[in-house]
């Protein structure tokens, strides 16, 4: 069993944490884990891609190949279009609703909002579950838990090879201990929202 993960977002919304978290949780699990990223100019709100490959077998490489993820997590649309190709015809994302507005649209005066992109996906991917990052955050008090809800996500999904309890078993052991109840809230609303839908 080989699960592919590709995360996607723009600097500073936690995406290398988030695969971190991914990559350790599966070795907690007693599984190999191999990953790598894509940071670029991520601190000046550029593209950040990492990939992550976790697996009862060990990995030659961590990039996954295009058409080949299991998971695509994505922390803003247009960067989840931008790597689609990554995902498999059968894959899940796990996409937060809110758009960053690049520089360059700023520049050029363009009102990207993500409307399209979500909509792109929706309508060529049978297996799409929207995130509202903004709500989650203010439910639990804090922007810093984006990147669980989206790991959360993916977990209900059953698609990531970790479970909700593992998720919070990684929590508990590899994030300072003031932000455990946080990130649980934010764990648990939205694997309550996703059983709603479902």
């Amino acid at each position: 069993m080989t699960k592919s993960i590709l995360l996607c977002g723009v600097g500073g919304q936690g995406t290398v944490k988030a695969s971190r978290i991914i990559a350790l949780s599966g070795m907690e699990a007693g599984l190999y884990a191999r990953t790598a990223e894509t940071i670029g100019m991520a601190q000046r709100g550029g593209s950040v891609v990492s990939h992550v490959r976790i697996s009862d077998s060990p990995i030659a490489s961590p990039m996954i190949p295009k058409h080949t993820a299991d998971v695509l997590i994505a922390f803003e649309p247009g960067e989840a279009v931008r790597c689609i190709d990554y995902l498999k015809d059968d894959g899940v994302v796990i996409v937060n609703n809110k758009a960053v507005k690049p520089v360059t649209a700023s520049l050029s005066g363009s009102d990207y909002d993500g409307s399209d992109a979500i909509k792109y996906l929706q309508d060529n991917f049978s297996h799409v579950s929207l995130i509202d990052g903004d709500l989650i955050c203010e439910k639990c008090g804090s922007d810093k838990v984006l990147n669980i809800a989206l790991l959360a996500g993916a977990a209900a999904s059953g698609e990531l090879g970790i479970t909700v309890e593992g998720l919070k078993c990684a929590i508990r052991k590899q994030l300072p201990e003031k932000t455990h109840e946080m990130n649980f809230k934010a764990v648990d609303y939205v694997n309550g929202l996703l059983k709603q839908e479902a």
